[in-house]
């Protein structure tokens, strides 16, 4: 079983910016499978419950591992996540578990993202589409990849770890790791070069 590696292509402090340029990536390859999902991380428990009211189909969750291994009972439910209407808004329960995320999975292209963008602000988060077919460009030795074909951007960070905060938004583009021969990043460059970009950093995995 392969897996992705991921490359940054293109890095602004304009968020509709970066959405643009992100949907040009995913326009090149075939989307007739693809999905959309987001995810957030919250900070504040006001903003939770912002994310609660706009995205109410969101499944809000905390990720504090060693906590939960604590308590295996987890009476919250929010280590397996707490679809958002559930969700309390008394202000000192949301206080005394953040951070925490929202993410919304496998969505229809199209459905989120613009509404996504608007709404994440200053947290650090994440659109990616997945489903994606790159296609075969043979006389680049670039072969049709489907399993590891995605597109991803990243909000207010520029690691796909989403644990670096930073002050602008990438995008990475995802292809399959091979054998780090210079395979991977051919190809993620020629992606790139389709919407005018290219690689800025080294890859991520």
């Amino acid at each position: 079983m392969s897996n992705p590696i991921a490359y940054p292509v293109f890095r602004t402090t304009d968020p509709v910016l970066a959405l643009h340029v992100a949907r040009q990536l995913v326009a090149v390859g075939d989307r007739r499978y693809a999905k959309v999902s987001v995810d957030v991380e919250l900070r504040t428990a006001g903003e939770v419950l912002r994310i609660r009211e706009a995205l109410p189909d969101a499944w809000v969750r905390k990720e504090d591992v060693e906590g939960w291994a604590r308590d295996p009972s987890d009476p919250t439910g929010l280590h397996g996540g707490v679809h958002a209407p559930e969700l309390s808004t008394d202000l000192a329960f949301l206080s005394s578990h953040l951070p925490l995320w929202a993410s919304m999975e496998y969505r229809p292209l199209g459905s989120v993202e613009e509404e996504f963008a608007a709404l994440v602000g200053p947290n650090i988060g994440e659109i990616w589409w997945s489903s994606l077919i790159w296609p075969d460009v043979p006389d680049r030795g670039i072969y049709r990849e489907a399993d590891n074909a995605r597109v991803s951007l990243l909000f207010n960070c520029r690691t796909t770890e989403l644990d670096e905060r930073a002050d602008d938004h990438t995008v990475l583009v995802h292809v399959r790791r091979r054998n780090r021969d210079g395979t991977e990043e051919r190809h993620a460059s020629w992606l790139a070069e389709e919407i005018g970009q290219s690689v800025i950093g080294p890859p991520q995995e």
